[in-house]
Order: structure tokens, then sequence, then C-alpha cells
């Protein structure tokens, strides 16, 4: 749901004031029952942010959460920006319907709904213009799965609301943005037994999938690090654009890796986090920031509105999750540098080494895999595969998902197909009443690098402690599996 320039948000308010009020302490949370008020702001010290807090009395784990088998999954859209592409991936999945759409833009709002009657003969309800309009969405009957694709702001209490009202919510990235909130998801996840998943669409991409089938077949042998990057040049257009002043808003405010779930997600699902290990602390250090003030500066964007504006992101921040096995991953954000997209997709084990942009694989020279030709020459050197030799390697081996609806996902789009991919993966598993890939832990843990980032950059790249969200179940929950 985009919100208006000229009609901030309260809750966007509120973060910018907490900002001002935590300034050399850290970032203020708000409770989930007393809402943007900030004489209700709860200062999260520099123990109890890395702090693991008891269950709730009367909450039960939700990793292995089953529910109800439905014949169709009946859909509720918040947010028709980026959320457009979410009704158009389940407007051509047979057993989803999109029963209501929501955004603060009619003609948004509107137009998806046109767009859905064109494909499946059936016009979803409409909400739009009332800034609170998606608490009649979340209110009604009829309705299995919200989907919030708000600014970051909007994504807890929305979420939030979904659950309580029965609704599993599935939240797009980042899905918090402080501790706090991702304990509020967690809470209320294992609360209403509702499943709160991260759409984290880079989990699903054809690279990616590959990286995982391979990983969970052993081909890299023991993992032990792994390297991702949110890297994107947005700043001389996103950042600037109007209606997404809020994105920009937080380099006014945050010094870290301000999106990291994206890099993040995948490699996460490569190395198990949360089911077989889990991050242990966080060390995070940022460069100047240069390149939005240079770019406001020169540029004068919006006719100069932004004179005022002082950012303090790093344009690059890099930081370092040691995990409790002792892996290590590093992370990057950078959306100002001129600089080719990059996600960087690393991983390394014992046995072979993954990196992608451009994709490109090393294979030991001892590793004597099935999947591998025994004559094989091997140069320590060089890459095993790349260009064309890898996609051959990566099409005779790609993951079940892929080969499933993977030539559909293209021809309905989303970032390559993989938009496609998430939401039919996704919608198949509350259609059969399993457990998604992506649990209210992997929300939280991945969303989560956001504040703890900041917190190590504050105090001078010292390690910020991660809480562990499962209250000890990834010691127990089993690997993801390889999806059938």
């Amino acid at each position: 749901m985009s919100i208006n320039p000229k009609e901030p948000s309260n809750r966007r308010d509120f973060l910018k004031f907490g900002a001002v009020a935590a300034t050399g302490l850290g970032l203020y949370a708000v409770s989930a029952e007393a809402g943007p008020d900030p004489r209700t702001l709860k200062l999260l010290g520099t123990q109890e942010i890395g702090a693991t807090r008891p269950r709730p009395a009367g909450n039960k784990p939700v990793w292995d959460l089953t529910t109800k088998p439905l014949e169709k999954v009946r859909c509720g859209y918040i947010g028709l920006n980026r959320g457009r592409g979410h009704v158009n991936s389940a407007a051509n999945i047979p057993f989803a319907e999109v029963v209501a759409v929501c955004d603060i833009v009619e003609q948004r709002a509107k137009g998806a709904a046109e767009s859905v009657k064109k494909k499946t003969g059936k016009e979803p309800a409409v909400y739009f213009s009332d800034e609170n309009a998606w608490e009649k969405l979340v209110a009604r009957d009829d309705i299995d799965v919200v989907f919030i694709s708000t600014p970051w702001e909007w994504h807890v209490p929305m979420a939030l609301k979904a659950m309580e009202m029965g609704k599993h919510a599935f939240v797009e990235v980042s899905a918090a943005v402080t501790v706090d909130e991702c304990w509020q998801l967690v809470d209320a996840s294992e609360k209403y037994q509702r499943h709160c998943s991260i759409l984290e669409n880079c989990c699903y991409g054809e690279e990616e999938l590959f990286v995982l089938h391979m990983a969970r077949q052993g081909l890299f042998g023991e993992l032990k690090h792994a390297e991702c990057a949110y890297i994107h040049d947005l700043g001389k257009g996103v950042l600037w654009a109007l209606g997404r002043d809020w994105r920009r808003n937080y380099h006014t405010f945050m010094d870290g890796n301000l999106y990291p779930t994206h890099g993040l997600g995948p490699v996460a699902q490569y190395l198990n986090i949360g089911r077989g290990d889990a991050f242990k602390f966080v060390v995070s250090v940022s460069s100047p920031e240069l390149n939005l003030t240079q770019f406001r500066d020169k540029a004068q964007p919006n006719k100069g509105r932004h004179k005022d504006e002082k950012f303090v992101c790093g344009d690059m921040n890099t930081s370092i999750i040691k995990t409790q096995l002792g892996r290590t991953i590093m992370i990057q954000h950078d959306v100002v540098s001129p600089r080719p997209y990059s996600r960087i997709n690393g991983l390394c084990g014992t046995e072979a080494t993954f990196f992608g942009y451009p994709a490109r694989l090393a294979i030991d020279a001892g590793n004597k895999h099935p999947l591998l030709d025994p004559l094989e020459k091997r140069n320590s050197h060089e890459w095993t595969y790349e260009k064309e030799k890898l996609t051959k390697f990566m099409q005779a081996n790609c993951h079940p998902l892929v080969t499933k609806v993977g030539e559909l996902a293209k021809k309905v789009g989303g970032h390559g197909g993989m938009d496609f991919i998430l939401n039919y993966r996704m919608l198949d598993c509350v259609r059969q009443g399993i457990t998604p890939d992506m649990t209210v832990y992997d929300a939280a843990d991945w969303s989560a690098i956001l504040e703890l980032s900041v917190r190590s950059v504050k105090d001078g790249s010292a390690p910020a402690q991660c809480p562990d969200f499962t209250r000890g179940g990834w010691r127990t929950v089993k690997p993801l599996g390889i999806v059938s």
C-alpha cells in the first residue's frame, strides 16, 4: 500500500521520532497493543537486544504447524505496488483465488481487480483511499491468507491483525524493522497458530534452488562459509521517487544493512539456519555516506525539496555473521554506488564452491560425488563449471520445483519467474495443510539482521548477539528437505 508523501503515516513519523530520541542508545520499538504512540516506546538495551525471551504461556511452536487442507486457498492483498506481482501469480494458480485487494491509491486497487477479472472471470472486492481500509480486508471471513506488500513500518501491525483474525500472514521483505517487532511476529504466530511467512522470492530463483538442491545432495561436502548481498543501484531512481520517500527515509536515521533478506534468505537455507544451526552474533561496519548527499546536492531532485535531509547510512555496509556451529556469512548492502546488480550468492564447502554474478562452480580434485564426471580434469586455479558448461550442468540437476513449474513461471513472469514459484509453493503448502518452507522463525532471523547491524555499527562494530527466536528449537528441527 503506497503512502502519500504529502500525508506521512503516523507509524512512519513514529519511527523517525524513535530514531531521534534514541541517539547513542539504539532503536525504539512499539508494543503490539499500544500502536504507534511515542509515549509507549520501549528501549531495547544493549543486553536485551540479543536476549532470548521466554515463550508466553499457552503459546506453541509453529516450525511444524499443520493446518486443515483446502481445496481452494482464498487470498487478500494489501499493497499493490509490489503486491501486484503476487496478485498476478495467484490469478494463474488453479487452486488459488484472489478474494480482495487493497491499496491507498484507488486507481491501483481497481486496476488490480480488473486484471484478476480479465484472467479468472471473477472480480475481487476492492478497498482503497483510506489509510486504514486494510482493516476491513483482514476482517473478512472468506480469506485464508493475507499478503502484505506495504512500506516496512506497516508490516508488523498488519501481520499481527491478520493472524489475530485467523488468517495466515505472508509478509514482504523485510518482515520487520526492529528485533522487538520480530518477537511480536513470533509470539503472535505461536499464539494464534497461524503461519507468518516472509515473501523472500530470491529463495526461489532458479540459481538459488540449484545451489540448495546440490547442497542437499552433498555436492559441497561440509558447509563452512557463505557470502551474499543486496547490491542494487537505486540511488538515482527508486530512492528519490515520490511515493517512495519512506524507503529513503531509513537512510536518514539508520546506519547498517537496511535490506538484508534478499541475499541472506537463500544462504540461510543452504546452511540450515533454524534447522540444525543458528545465528550467534553479527559484526558490522559501514563505509562513509557519500552518494545520496552528492546526488541530492548536484541534481536537486524533486525541485530541491530534500535540501535539508541528512543521510547517515554508509554507502556500503559489510556484516559478518557467526553461527552456533562456527560457520561464517558475509552480507553486504549498497543501493547507491554505480555498480552492477549482485546478490553474490556464494557457498563454500570442503569439496566445492559456488559463486553467482556470474555463476561459477569449482569442484575439489578429490570430490567423487556421483553427479560428477569421474574423468573430469580439475584445476585448483580455475572454475570447473562456468558459462555454457555450467548451464548444462544446472539444467541436468535443476531443483524439482523448477522441473515442475519452471516453464509456467517464465510465462507468468515476475523477477524471471521466481515470484510465481514462490507463490505457487507457499500457497500449495497452505492447500496441503503443511508447513511452508519459510516459517516465522526465518522471517525473524533474517529480518533481525537489520537492527542488529545498526546496533553493531553504533557500538563501534562490536558483536551484536542474535536472539534465538526458536527458543532452542533449532537444535532438533529437521532441515528443509528437497521439495518434490
